[in-house]
């Protein structure tokens, strides 16, 4: 059985009711389930969240919301893996064994069916532990600087200084859409960021963090450019 994890706490601090907050027209969270919806992938979609609010949003969007999160996995510190663990482990116990999980954040608006399709298989096509939603730096990583306590600039790696750009090896950073594991995977809470772990490539075009009011106008903006 494959379902999807929608992780929803409710107490968002930089943009307060970030995941039901209008986007585009309906709540945030609305996307990342009708895009579950619609990609097929999945025997549950299940939304974890430890606020009824949100709950009742991710119900009348098809979403499913079997338990309530417990108070020590919805703090400001908890990560991913744990509260995906706790949701296989809630379905294992109640439903029904789970093989592979996808976790989808509520916050991921760009994200489109065919990405977890892909996701999913490179999963089992290459015996992985996770395939998640990557996409390449704008700017050679080689070349980031930093300010120092002074004020002035250093390079992070200044021995490339003189390398050319085309001759600097491609970065990848993770870009925060969804993450494929196997049941074992999450439930072992394995690191998602490991030589076990298989890239779903994303267009930069498709994505933007969204932990500001800035970022959230920013996004916006791009949804209607890209469904234009």
């Amino acid at each position: 059985m494959n379902i999807a994890i929608i992780p929803a706490r409710g107490g968002s601090k930089r943009i307060p009711r970030k995941n039901i907050r209008e986007f585009a027209g309906q709540p945030m969270i609305v996307h990342s389930i009708q895009t579950a919806l619609k990609s097929n992938m999945f025997d549950h979609i299940i939304v974890s969240t430890d606020d009824e609010e949100i709950a009742q949003v991710a119900r009348n969007a098809g979403a499913q919301v079997p338990f309530k999160r417990p108070a020590h996995l919805s703090d400001d510190f908890t990560g991913t893996v744990p509260v995906i663990a706790h949701a296989i482990t809630w379905m294992t116990e109640n439903i029904a064994t789970i093989t592979n999980a996808c976790c989808i954040y509520a916050t991921a608006p760009f994200v489109i069916p065919e990405d977890l399709i892909i996701g999913h298989q490179l999963l089992v096509d290459h015996d992985a532990d996770y395939a998640f939603s990557v996409t390449e730096y704008a700017f050679p990583i080689q070349r980031a600087l930093k300010k120092k306590a002074d004020g002035k600039l250093e390079m992070f790696f200044p021995e490339f200084y003189n390398t050319r750009s085309q001759d600097l090896e491609e970065g990848l950073h993770d870009a925060g859409q969804f993450y494929w594991g196997s049941a074992e995977a999450w439930l072992s809470q394995k690191p998602i960021f490991s030589s076990d772990s298989i890239p779903v490539m994303l267009p930069r075009t498709r994505v933007q963090d969204i932990d500001t009011y800035s970022d959230w106008e920013r996004a916006e903006q791009l949804y209607y450019l890209l469904k234009r």
